[in-house]
């Protein structure tokens, strides 16, 4: 009923809300009064609830396969080297049923195809699929166009963490800015909470 009166006034709502705070027996005066306040909500929304907001791939999986975690141990980080990427795409698993070069594959059984679904087009995945399927293509073949598109989506964060590196006080006095506007911001929102919930008291 909150809900409906505040994101669409609907009065009756509204009403209805309020009679089934009168008809508490439970609440002391004091309590009543702060859910009349909260039920009102001042008619506009202060903390809207979050959704979640997925990209195209919500999973980014790991060196295994698994989900990617530093608890597993199967990560890449944001600034590592590129010939440290190169080196972990290179050693990661692939499909068991590969054994040697002339063995054919499948793509939905090796993790490095996971990889492919965030950093290929559809040219290049239709290539890995065929040439795995086939035995056309080596497991170090596959791997590589992988190792080049991380290694160029890393290279400007790179770039611009070294910035931060080489002078630490940047992003020290970053944070301190951030705390100091997070600070307001915090304080203006919660004067407005304490409004709607009718605990502003003068």
């Amino acid at each position: 009923m909150r809900t409906k009166f505040l994101e669409s006034g609907d009065a009756a709502a509204l009403a209805r809300g309020q009679a089934l705070l009168d008809e508490q027996q439970n609440l002391s005066r004091g309590d009543r009064e702060r859910m009349y306040g909260w039920l009102e909500g001042g008619g506009r929304k202060i903390l809207v609830e979050p959704e979640a907001l997925l990209t195209e791939a919500s999973r980014m999986p790991g060196l295994d396969g698994q989900k990617m975690s530093k608890s597993y141990g199967n990560t890449i980080a944001l600034r590592e080297e590129p010939e440290s990427v190169a080196k972990k795409i290179k050693t990661m698993p692939t499909d068991p049923a590969r054994v040697k070069r002339t063995d054919k594959g499948n793509p939905e059984k090796c993790p490095v195809w996971d990889l492919h679904k965030i950093y290929s087009d559809a040219e290049r995945r239709e290539w890995v699929v065929k040439g795995c399927t086939t035995a056309g293509i080596g497991c170090l073949e596959c791997k590589q166009p992988v190792i080049d598109a991380i290694n160029r989506e890393l290279a400007p964060i790179r770039a611009r963490a070294q910035t931060y590196v080489d002078d630490p006080a940047l992003a020290k006095n970053i944070v301190a800015d951030g705390c100091d506007k997070a600070r307001k911001l915090a304080q203006e929102t919660m004067r407005d909470v304490r409004e709607a919930l009718g605990l502003a008291y003068p």
